[in-house]
């Protein structure tokens, strides 16, 4: 059965989301960081549900400890956050997360998130990619070890930045809005998704890749209609 660490350090809380879970899966519960991180190297859940503000080791601290252990970089993670500004997405989105949900949320909500998540990082969910590397324009996409490289750089993506890169790459000069990705590549049902999800990996994107991220060369924006990767 799929596996799903719930971390919050919120006892009310974590066993809340919990309870809404576990018809369907198998849910552990941590209340800190320290064991989260090590329920999670002990089972390799499927996900994380991962709270933001926590005494000790917050969300942040846990997220980017997993992001470069090697046996759980690839873990989808989903935050839970009170911080609903757009520093704090950024701030998450930054530290390696999947989603962000903001609290207080709907239940059901939380439940169509996690299955669009699950439905596209279970491994026979998840399309092999045709080959070990894919090349368009000055743009290198390693899909054995995740590397994006140009010609001046070489950067490591997150798993959802790599599954972004790879579509795109994937249709050079092709528009595709941000509901458009949410649909297709994400998985996500109609109005689940924030348009603030497609917009903040392709933010952290652009500071990865681009020599000016205010002036991008390779992901570029087309006005009113969406993202494209140059061919150039």
């Amino acid at each position: 059965m799929t596996s799903i660490l719930v971390v919050d350090d919120e006892e009310r809380v974590a066993l809340s989301i919990a309870r809404s879970l576990q018809k369907e899966f198998h849910v552990r519960v941590a209340y800190n960081g320290p064991d989260a991180l090590k329920i999670a190297r002990r089972i390799s859940p499927d996900l994380i549900i991962l709270d933001v503000m926590m005494l000790g080791m917050d969300g942040l601290e846990i997220c980017r400890e997993i992001r470069t252990d090697p046996l759980l970089h690839t873990v989808p993670i989903l935050f839970l956050t009170a911080r609903g500004r757009v520093e704090d997405k950024i701030d998450g989105f930054e530290a390696g997360a999947d989603d962000y949900l903001t609290k207080p949320f709907d239940v059901r909500e939380l439940l169509l998130r996690v299955k669009a998540i699950l439905s596209r990082t279970t491994p026979q969910n998840k399309e092999a990619p045709a080959s070990d590397r894919l090349i368009v324009g000055n743009l290198t996409l390693n899909c054995q070890n995740y590397q994006l490289s140009t010609d001046e750089k070489s950067v490591l993506l997150t798993p959802v930045e790599f599954d972004l890169m790879y579509h795109l790459m994937s249709h050079p000069e092709q528009v595709f809005s941000g509901e458009r990705l949410l649909r297709e590549l994400w998985d996500y049902p109609s109005d689940t998704g924030s348009p603030d999800l497609v917009r903040m990996h392709i933010r952290n994107l652009r500071l990865k890749i681009e020599e000016d991220s205010s002036k991008p060369q390779y992901i570029l924006t087309v006005p009113r209609h969406g993202y494209t990767i140059s061919n150039e």
